[in-house]
């Protein structure tokens, strides 16, 4: 990152505090006494890291294969049964991590403060590659197939061939001066990786050669200012058949064809999280803490909870036939998906939840910033 670049992003977090200053001298929400209706309880608990260096927020969970990997900041790497938490392996690398884990194809990949790609052999934790990328990253890398795939700071989306981390393809695109701390995960449908950028826009990339093959303006940046006019989409991406889904910050949520890019509907709302799906709705932690439901078809509001303003909510999932968002108090709020209203509550601990929840069938897997994780059964099961 250029030192001119650096001072942009620093600027742009202090001016976010000074302009905000109004509009957040309100307190977080106060949780309320909820009627839990959902059954929830955990089913084990695990840390991975010292617990004193606090996770990026790109470092959250990944799960294939039947085991789920986590990653600290401090450079460890663990992969855990999911079954009851057990550590299976161990690595240690020599870096300050910042993005990851992804795993796929034999392989877990994080990223570091220091523009290094590592990839583990996921069946022992064995270093294959390293590879030098030149850029901080800090949104969890894809693996698909046989490609790396990832996101930058300054712009930039990179392949590196799965094998040896050897660059394929790269991709640029505009930074502007002022944005968010953070970027956006690139996510794989077949042989195409799908990421959101700071210019507001949303590429669908070849992953065999990079090839753009749509580009999408999902956030358009407005204001008199620069600080008015960030509009970045930091948030993942979630497809579902032939439906992508993406939203902005101070912009907009969309839904976007799979195959063509064409934008089907679009509505104004704001979020650098990310988004949570079933069958019909599409779920959304607001830049102001609200966790508001919209229909899939059209973007039409189903229901707006408000009870967790101003609560830096985390990133959306839907677990136990609930909606589920975790908090920076380290609380996770079951919601139910018909009205909003909440249903069960637990508190993994007192770090902030940001890293976007794991499900696998029936079970949710949470880390927390201080490198707690947990397993969570909604239900009858």
């Amino acid at each position: 990152m250029s030192l001119r670049r650096t001072f942009a992003v620093l600027a742009a977090f202090g001016a976010l505090v000074a302009c905000d200053k109004d509009k957040t001298a309100l307190p977080p929400a106060e949780l309320v006494d909820i009627n839990q209706t959902l059954p929830v309880k955990e089913l084990w608990s695990a840390s991975v890291g010292d617990g004193e260096a606090k996770l990026r927020l790109a470092l959250g969970l990944a799960e294939n294969a039947g085991v789920l990997y986590a990653a600290s900041r401090d450079g460890d790497v663990v992969a855990l049964d999911p079954a009851n938490g057990r550590v299976r392996w161990k690595a240690e690398t020599v870096d300050d991590l910042s993005a990851g884990p992804a795993a796929g194809n034999g392989l877990v990949v994080v990223g570091s403060t220091s523009g290094k790609v590592i990839a583990l052999d996921a069946e022992s934790g064995k270093q294959r590659w390293e590879a030098n990328v030149s850029g901080e990253v800090l949104a969890a890398p894809l693996v698909s197939g046989d490609r790396v795939v990832v996101r930058l700071v300054d712009g930039r989306l990179r392949g590196l061939n799965a094998a040896d981390g050897k660059e394929a393809w790269m991709v640029d695109d505009i930074v502007p001066r002022l944005t968010l701390r953070g970027t956006s995960p690139p996510v794989g449908v077949g042989d195409v990786a799908i990421c959101g950028f700071d210019s507001g826009r949303v590429m669908a990339v070849s992953l065999a050669n990079g090839d753009i093959l749509w580009q999408v303006q999902v956030a358009t940046p407005r204001g008199r200012t620069e600080l008015e006019r960030i509009a970045d989409v930091d948030a993942a991406v979630r497809v579902a058949g032939e439906e992508v889904f993406a939203v902005g910050y101070q912009g907009r949520v969309a839904m976007i064809a799979l195959d063509s890019g064409q934008l089907w509907w679009a509505r104004d709302l704001s979020s650098y999280r990310g988004l949570g799906l079933d069958d019909g709705q599409l779920y959304v932690a607001t830049s102001d803490g609200d966790v508001v439901a919209l229909r899939r078809r059209d973007g039409g509001t189903v229901w707006q909870q408000k009870g967790l303003a101003r609560r830096a909510l985390g990133v959306p999932a839907v677990h136990g036939g609930a909606v589920v968002v975790g908090d920076f108090d380290g609380y996770l709020h079951w919601l139910d998906p018909g009205n909003g209203r909440f249903v069960a509550r637990k508190r993994l601990g007192r770090a902030r939840i940001s890293a976007a929840p794991v499900v696998v069938d029936d079970r949710l897997f949470v880390i927390d910033e201080d490198g707690k994780i947990a397993a969570f059964r909604a239900g009858g099961g």
